[in-house]
C-alpha cells in the first residue's frame, strides 16, 4: 500500500467519526471491513499455527500502561491489552471491548462494555476496572501517559491520592466520563494503551505486575527475558475481534538493525520492524513479493533542549535553531541516505494524518538554504560567540548513524562548526539520559502516532510539562491553542487551532521537523497473511505461521 492510498484510508476514517460527532448527538467510532491481506502462504487446516518472532526494542519501562509510551513496551502492550476500540490497519476505527461510546453534548460521555469480559488469569473484567486504571494513571505527574488526561475534569498535573477524575461507574458493563470541555476526538482516543484495564492485584504490586502483566487482550505474557525476548501466547479469554490467527509472538530484541535484517532474509526472523539505512537501496530486490513499503504516521524530528549553552529561549537561542534547520539538506538526506524511502517534514504532524498542511507560516525554515543559515548563524555570533561542538544523540540500535553523520557534514560544510554524533548501545539507555536531563547533546525526536489525530503528536511533545516534552519547551500561547484545539466541539474546528498552533511552533523551534518516514521492511518464507498498519506496525493478531516453520 503506497502512500497516497494509506493517507486516504486514515482520512475517510477520521472524516466519518467527524460526522458522527458535529450534531453533539450519540456517537460511536465507525465499524469498517478488515483491510484486504494477502494470500497466506502458509494455510493449512491441519497444520497446527507456529510462532511469529518480530525485531523489537526492550522496552524502557516495566509494561505498565501508565508509564509507557514507546515502541519497544506499547507494540507488547498493544497486544496483551484491550482498550474499548481498536484501529484497522487502515486508521479506521471499530470497537474491542466496548459495545458502544455515546455523548449527547461532546462533554460526557457513556462507555457500554460487552458482557462477560475477562482477564487472561480468568477473573472478571468489569467497568471498574477501567475507571481505577484510568485514575491511577492520571494520579502521578510522573507517569509518562499522565497527560492523556489533561480534558478530564477533576483533572491536575499535581500528584493524586484519592479519585479526582469525574468518572463514574454506572453497573458492571457500563462507566460514564465528564470531560472539562467538549472533545470531538474523544471517542478515537479510546485505542491507546493508557487506557487499558488493570486487575485488582495491579494495586498491591505495581512493580511486580509491570514485569509481568495480566492483560485482557489478545495475547498473553509467557516470558520477558530482558534484552531478549517476550513472549506472548493466545489468550483463551478474549473473545473480542482481534483473534489471534498464530500460535504466538515472540518480540525479538536486536542490538542492530543490521542483524535482524540479515536474519529475516535467511527465515531465522519473521519480521522485520525497519530495514536500516545501508539496505534501502537492495532491500526490495532482497525480499521480493515480501518486500513492505507504504506510508506510516511516523514523524522525525531533532530535539534541541534549552539548557544546551547558545539554545536558551532568547534571540541567539532561536537564530541557532533557524540557522541549523535552514542548514540541513532534507531532501539530499531523503534521498541519499534513506534512497527515497523518507520525504522532508515540512510540519508537525503527517501527511498520514487528516488536516495535513505543508504551508503553514513559518514552515520556510525546513527548505534548505545555505545563505540564510550562515547568516542567521553570524547574527547569533554577534551576540555571543559559538564555541565548542554541536552533538547530536541517538542510538545504535535504530540504524540512524548513516543520517546524523550525514547532517553533522552538513552542518560543518555550510556553518563552519565541529559538529558530530554521539551514539548510545540501545533505545532505552537513551531514553534514560533523556529523561533524567543528563544528556548535554540535540537528540533524535521520533513520534509514531498512538490514535490518527494531530493532537496526539502536538499534545504529547510540546505541551508545557507534557511527558515527551524532551526539550522541556514551555509557551503559553502554545498551550492554550492546543488546548482549545483539543476541546472544540467539532474536529475541522479543532484542526484550524491545532494548525495556529504550529504556526507558534514555527516561531519558537523547540523541534526542527526532519522526515516522514515509511514502513520499509520485509518478512521470511514462513508467514503469511502479513500486513503493516497506518501506525507503522505489523497486525501481529492476523499473520499466520504453521509449527513446522
Amino acid at each position: 500500500m503506497n502512500r497516497k492510498h494509506l493517507a486516504s484510508g486514515a482520512a475517510a476514517g477520521i472524516i466519518a467519526l467527524a460526522l458522527a460527532l458535529s450534531g453533539c448527538g450519540t456517537s460511536t467510532p465507525t465499524e469498517s471491513a478488515p483491510p484486504t491481506q494477502p494470500t497466506d502462504p502458509t494455510s493449512s487446516a491441519s497444520a497446527a499455527p507456529g510462532i511469529v518472532s518480530f525485531a523489537s526494542n526492550e522496552p524502557q519501562h516495566p509494561l505498565i500502561p501508565a508509564i509507557t509510551n514507546e515502541v519497544g513496551g506499547g507494540l507488547a502492550l498493544q497486544n496483551l491489552f484491550a482498550m474499548p476500540i481498536y484501529y484497522e490497519a487502515d486508521g479506521s476505527v471499530k470497537m474491542d471491548t466496548a459495545e458502544s461510546i455515546t455523548s449527547d453534548d461532546g462533554k460526557t460521555w457513556t462507555i457500554k462494555l460487552r458482557p462477560g469480559l475477562k482477564f487472561s488469569d480468568g477473573s472478571p473484567l468489569t467497568a471498574s476496572n477501567y475507571a481505577k486504571a484510568w485514575q491511577y494513571a492520571a494520579s502521578d505527574p510522573e507517569f509518562e501517559n499522565q497527560w492523556w488526561f489533561e480534558n478530564w475534569e477533576g483533572y491536575t498535573d499535581e500528584e493524586v491520592k484519592e479519585e479526582s477524575l469525574a468518572i463514574a461507574v454506572v453497573d458492571d458493563t457500563t462507566l460514564t466520563v465528564t470531560l472539562s470541555a467538549p472533545q470531538a476526538d474523544f471517542a478515537m482516543t479510546l485505542g491507546y494503551t493508557v487506557f487499558a484495564p488493570v486487575p485488582d492485584s495491579f494495586f498491591a504490586d505495581p512493580e511486580a505486575f509491570g514485569a509481568s502483566p495480566i492483560g485482557n487482550g489478545p495475547y498473553a505474557l509467557e516470558s520477558w527475558e530482558h534484552d531478549v525476548s517476550i513472549n506472548m501466547l493466545p489468550n483463551p479469554n478474549y473473545d473480542g475481534p482481534r483473534k489471534p490467527q498464530n500460535g504466538g509472538i515472540e518480540l525479538r530484541a536486536y542490538a542492530t538493525q543490521d542483524a535482524a535484517y540479515v536474519d529475516a532474509l535467511s527465515d531465522n526472523l519473521d519480521l522485520l520492524q525497519q530495514v536500516p539505512a545501508v539496505s534501502l537501496g537492495k532491500y526490495k530486490d532482497d525480499f521480493g513479493a515480501r518486500a513492505i513499503d507504504q506510508g506510516a504516521a511516523i514523524w522525525q524530528g531533532l530535539t534541541i533542549p534549552k539548557r544546551l549553552a547558545h539554545f536558551a529561549d532568547d534571540e541567539e537561542g532561536l537564530l541557532r535553531r533557524q540557522a541549523i534547520s535552514y542548514a540541513i539538506n532534507r531532501e539530499e538526506v531523503c534521498n541519499v541516505i534513506f534512497q527515497g524511502t523518507r520525504s522532508p517534514a515540512r510540519e508537525y504532524t503527517s501527511p498520514v494524518i487528516a488536516g495535513y498542511n505543508d504551508a503553514i507560516p513559518g514552515s520556510e525554515v525546513t527548505h534548505f538554504n545555505a545563505d540564510k543559515a550562515k547568516e542567521l548563524w553570524a547574527q547569533a555570533d554577534a551576540i555571543s560567540p559559538w564555541d565548542g561542538s554541536f552533538v547530536i544523540a541517538y542510538n545504535a540500535d535504530g540504524g540512524h548513524e548513516p543520517w546524523v553523520t550525514a547532517v553533522t557534514n552538513q552542518l560543518k560544510n555550510t556553518l563552519g562548526i565541529d559538529a558530530k554524533g554521539q551514539s548510545f548501545p540501545d533505545f532505552a539507555t537513551l531514553r534514560t539520559e533523556i529523561k533524567n536531563r543528563t544528556i548535554q547533546a540535540a537528540t533524535r525526536s521520533g513520534w509514531q502516532f498512538d490514535y490518527p489525530g494531530p493532537y496526539n503528536i502536538l499534545g504529547a511533545l510540546y505541551i508545557t510539562g507534557a511527558g515527551s516534552n524532551d526539550g522541556d519547551y514551555s509557551s503559553a500561547a502554545y498551550d492554550e491553542l492546543v488546548q482549545k484545539g483539543a476541546t472544540a466541539p467539532t474536529l475541522e474546528e479543532s484542526a484550524k487551532l491545532l494548525e495556529q498552533a504550529q504556526e507558534q511552533l514555527f516561531k519558537d523551534l523547540p523541534v526542527l521537523p526532519l522526515w516522514y518516514q515509511s514502513v520499509n521492511a520485509g518478512y521470511s518464507n514462513h508467514v503469511g497473511n502479513v500486513g503493516y498498519g497506518w501506525d507503522s506496525w505489523p497486525v501481529l493478531y492476523q499473520i499466520t505461521k504453521t509449527a513446522n516453520n
